[in-house]
């Protein structure tokens, strides 16, 4: 399931994105347009800032705005920095691989083997949708 993080997350990036001009907009504005709890948005803005998403200034006239055109964030950018592992189970796994205690082999294994394509179905809708693609701009 996805969590209200990595939502309110693509509904910022997407307000944002909306905007004519790429000029910072203020978190209360994103909050009170997306109803986003301020304190929340703040921390997910951040942790997008944090992995070269986001920009932000300071003071007067101050917030957040996209530091790359919004057709080259991909979602898969966006689901690994908010949500972590795109896969179900880490098993299969790209970028956060483990293996399960309780599976002598992964080849052999049902659970890994239907998860494999799930997760390479869920990659193939993500890699091919951009932060564009969502807000049509």
């Amino acid at each position: 399931m996805l969590s209200k993080k990595t939502k309110y997350g693509i509904k910022a990036l997407t307000f944002l994105a909306k905007q004519e001009e790429k000029i910072p907009v203020a978190i209360a504005t994103i909050s009170k347009s997306e109803n986003i709890s301020l304190k929340f948005l703040e921390t997910i803005l951040l942790t997008l800032r944090k992995n070269g998403i986001l920009g932000s200034k300071k003071g007067k006239g101050g917030g957040y705005y996209l530091l790359k055109s919004s057709s080259e964030i991909q979602m898969t950018t966006v689901m690994r920095i908010l949500e972590g592992p795109i896969s179900m189970v880490p098993c299969v796994s790209l970028n956060f691989y483990e293996k399960c205690d309780d599976c002598p082999d992964e080849n052999a294994c049902a659970v890994h083997n239907l998860m494999l394509e799930v997760r390479d179905s869920t990659l193939q809708i993500f890699r091919n949708t951009t932060l564009a693609d969502l807000c049509k701009c």
